[in-house]
């Protein structure tokens, strides 16, 4: 990958993960990053796209964006997160092809494995079930674009990647707890129950299922060396390779932000998938991506960024 002379359409890139790709790809060189806004492009507008591929002229587009949210927002709009993130990538890939650009990668997600998937996950069982229930629409979306590229590269030579992050964590997470994920969630509930002087705080479900965490520069490096170093057809994993049970992080989050209070759990509330660790030998043999940051040192490094933010605030 000649980096500087790559154009690059970077989807999503205002977003968390997004801006950490930007930086690491102005850290390689690449001085030619496009990164359209929802506002000034709709990635469901076919018609968009291709007025964005023919003033961009990329080599490479990085698709990153994409409709997210934890347990609860999946639960409250399965059809919203299903539609914007299949129409999304089945209008850029396609307008992609036509137009003849170079290299096309897709991230994917964890959440499109089966729901009961041995551990730790092996790309091969991706198709062996149905995933978690919760957020099967989100999962079966992304995971239709796999389908797409497979089929493409195999009818048209089309050039798309397929990467799997676990899932990501970090300064600049989304912290709304309507919509955040269990890292950021967990870490603003400490941080405020620390501050009220609360005696305990509640979580969700029973604390037992298992999850595995991907610091956000980690993701994003994984993604710029697949680009670099990785043609092939097959999905690709990419995570830190450390399973931990909800339970045992919530006592690192808790040991990180210095609440003392008494964690309490409302088994009422659903646990989501019952395991999730990925094998990522597959990301290490083909391109060398091996995480480098462990999830104790990243979760301080998100707390005192949160905490900054919230008392500069």
């Amino acid at each position: 990958m000649n980096w500087a002379a790559a154009r690059v359409i970077l989807t999503g890139g205002a977003g968390f993960l997004g801006r950490v790709v930007h930086q690491k790809l102005t850290a390689r060189g690449c001085t030619q990053v496009i990164v359209p806004r929802s506002r000034e492009c709709d990635l469901r507008d076919p018609d968009a796209i291709r007025r964005l591929l023919k003033d961009a002229k990329p080599t490479l587009i990085l698709h990153l964006a994409a409709v997210v949210g934890g347990i609860g927002a999946n639960r409250v709009n399965p059809g919203k997160f299903f539609y914007d993130n299949a129409v999304m990538g089945i209008h850029l890939i396609e307008e992609a092809r036509l137009a003849g650009v170079a290299k096309f990668v897709q991230v994917g997600t964890i959440c499109a494995y089966p729901k009961f998937t041995p551990v730790p996950f092996k790309e091969e069982a991706l198709w062996d079930g149905y995933p978690e229930e919760t957020n099967a629409p989100y999962g079966l979306a992304k995971k239709m674009l796999l389908v797409q590229l497979q089929a493409y590269r195999q009818q048209y030579g089309f050039n798309g990647i397929y990467l799997l992050p676990v899932n990501l964590y970090g300064p600049g997470d989304n912290f709304d707890l309507e919509t955040s994920h269990v890292i950021p969630a967990m870490i603003r509930k400490m941080v405020e129950a620390k501050r009220s002087g609360a005696p305990a705080m509640p979580l969700w479900g029973t604390g037992t299922p298992t999850r595995e965490f991907l610091y956000v520069d980690d993701a994003a490096e994984g993604i710029l060396k697949g680009a670099e170093g990785y043609d092939g057809p097959e999905p690709v994993n990419l995570g830190s390779g450390q399973e931990i049970s909800i339970r045992d992080l919530a006592g690192l989050i808790r040991s990180a932000t210095g609440f003392t209070g008494e964690l309490t759990w409302n088994s009422a509330q659903p646990d989501g998938q019952p395991r999730r660790g990925l094998d990522t030998a597959r990301a290490a043999r083909l391109f060398g991506f091996r995480a480098a940051v462990p999830l104790a040192e990243g979760l301080q490094r998100t707390v005192d960024w949160f905490t900054a933010q919230t008392v500069a605030a």
